[in-house]
């Protein structure tokens, strides 16, 4: 019987996978054509399962012979000389072709030629028959190639490779037919350096490398082809539709998400009851009970924010909905985190790639911040909202924050300034909600690039969805124009009832509500 995998390549007979045939496809074209690329995604986005699929294909193909290294068990003392570098490269290839070979003669004569490679030239010579020998178009996969990109010999490496592919197009040369080379970071920008008596720059190393565009992430009808891989192995039922398409509402389609929800569903829930049917309840079920766990990519997104103070605050902005950024991937920042994962373009501006990710690092930041004496504390618990048939009170919520502000600020000079009320007055919110629907419900943020700079709030408790807008007081025409772009919202949203948390700096303010048209307004 399969399982679900989360760890390591995915193989095909033993877990269950979604169909990537058309991606393989893409890009088993770059290989026909002679590409040289750079497979960059983030960690845990299936590069390790994609090589070797994409290897697979590639023995089964007239003319070709893929050969995979990785370059994560590479020590850092074959750094320390030139020698022992290509002497490390050349072994790693020479055990491959061993394996996929079987103690061909050829083998044996490039061992004899692999005994005098002591340098780059050496090493050079050597691709050169190891090509002629084999007599198939070469392929060559270098994993886990991120740790050595700091290293000038392994920049040097990437050179010798490019020069050679230069040459080869002259027909001066014989060299590998396509390099895929995969990690997280793009490399194609990365600069040879050499530090003798003065430094001394030269383009990248990689610069022959052709864009790599192919969507990794898993659409709904890709995630489909696993479940019903599943149901049908299984014989438990689902509308795999329906349960795709919400797997994909908080995955958006990022591999390892995909795989661990379901995996959760299969592996913690089914075996707990009778029925072993799927629901879309059981999906968001599950993301309730990933948030509550450590992992591995969820360390390692923590790990990169914090360390790195301003991709903190640039992230924290982000996730608060206090500052909306466009997309541009050249800002370092935004390019970050792209690179690691985090973020995605929405229709032009900087976001959260996935729901789980936002509710996560809005658990994280909110959770961190409510610890902070300087906030103040303005935390809240679950009972008293929650009404006798177990539903979420949601104007209570609204009135309550509204007393706390009231209590703890009013007096104060902050509830005068833009910054606290685009800053902190949102954060504040988002702390007081945070314990009160934990563990039943959820809330996602979307930015309004408008000029009332709205925040809008979906909250989900249990089955209810509540629309939440906040906003800055701005005036009576901002507000009117306010309360119609909530209605849309709902209409959008198909609840009956909207709420508007407004931010006033007056202050001589009356901390106010107002019902109008189903939709409850309060005033901080």
């Amino acid at each position: 019987m399969k399982c679900f995998n989360i760890t390591g390549t995915c193989i095909p007979a033993k877990y269950y996978i979604v169909d990537t045939e058309n991606k393989l496809n893409k890009i088993l074209r770059l290989i026909e054509h002679g590409n040289y690329f750079v497979i960059n995604r983030p960690r845990q986005y299936g590069k390790t399962t994609t090589k070797s699929l994409l290897s697979r294909k590639l023995r089964n193909m007239e003319g070709y012979l893929p050969i995979q290294i990785s370059f994560e068990a590479i020590s850092d003392s074959k750094y320390s000389s030139e020698e022992l570098f290509v002497q490390e490269i050349v072994n790693l290839l020479l055990f491959k072709l061993n394996q996929l070979l079987e103690n061909d003669v050829k083998i044996q004569k490039l061992a004899k030629i692999a005994d005098q490679v002591v340098c780059f030239d050496n090493f050079s010579g050597f691709i050169t028959e190891l090509v002629n020998l084999v007599g198939k178009k070469v392929v060559l996969f270098i994993d886990e190639i991120d740790k050595s990109c700091n290293h000038r010999l392994f920049l040097q490496f990437l050179a010798l490779l490019r020069n050679k592919y230069l040459d080869a197009l002259e027909n001066e040369d014989t060299t590998f037919h396509s390099i895929v080379l995969i990690g997280v970071h793009d490399i194609k920008t990365l600069k040879m350096k050499y530090r003798n008596e003065e430094e001394k720059k030269y383009n990248s190393p990689w610069n022959i490398a052709v864009d790599f565009n192919i969507d990794m992430s898993f659409n709904p009808a890709e995630i489909a082809t696993m479940l019903t891989d599943y149901s049908n192995e299984t014989g438990h039922q689902m509308d795999i539709k329906a349960v795709s398409e919400k797997i994909h509402f908080w995955t958006n389609g990022y591999p390892f998400l995909v795989s661990k929800l379901c995996k959760i569903v299969d592996e913690d829930f089914l075996p707990e009851r009778e029925s072993k049917n799927w629901s879309t309840d059981d999906i968001d079920n599950a993301v309730k009970e990933l948030l509550q766990q450590s992992n591995t990519l969820f360390d390692d997104m923590i790990k990169n924010i914090e360390n790195n103070p301003e991709y903190y605050d640039f992230i924290e902005k982000i996730v608060i909905g206090s500052k909306y950024f466009n997309f541009v991937v050249s800002d370092n920042m935004i390019n970050l985190g792209v690179t690691y994962g985090i973020l995605k373009n929405q229709n032009g501006i900087t976001a959260i790639h996935n729901k789980i990710f936002e509710e996560y690092l809005t658990n994280h930041f909110t959770a961190k911040i409510a610890r902070s004496a300087t906030r103040g504390n303005i935390q809240s618990t679950q009972e008293p909202y929650i009404k006798h048939d177990g539903r979420l009170d949601f104007p209570k919520v609204l009135l309550k924050f509204q007393e706390v502000i009231k209590e703890k600020y009013s007096s104060s000079d902050l509830l005068k300034s833009d910054e606290f009320l685009e800053n902190d007055l949102r954060l504040l919110f988002l702390i007081f909600l945070k314990p009160i629907i934990n563990g039943l419900g959820f809330s996602f943020k979307e930015v309004q690039t408008s000029e009332e700079k709205r925040l809008d709030v979906i909250v989900v408790f249990r089955d209810e969805k509540f629309v939440v807008e906040l906003k800055i007081w701005r005036g009576m025409e901002y507000h009117k124009k306010g309360i119609q772009q909530i209605k849309d919202y709902m209409r959008r949203e198909s609840v009956n009832s909207g709420y508007m948390l407004i931010m006033d700096k007056n202050r001589n303010k009356a901390f106010s509500h107002e019902i109008e048209d189903e939709i409850i307004m309060v005033w901080v």
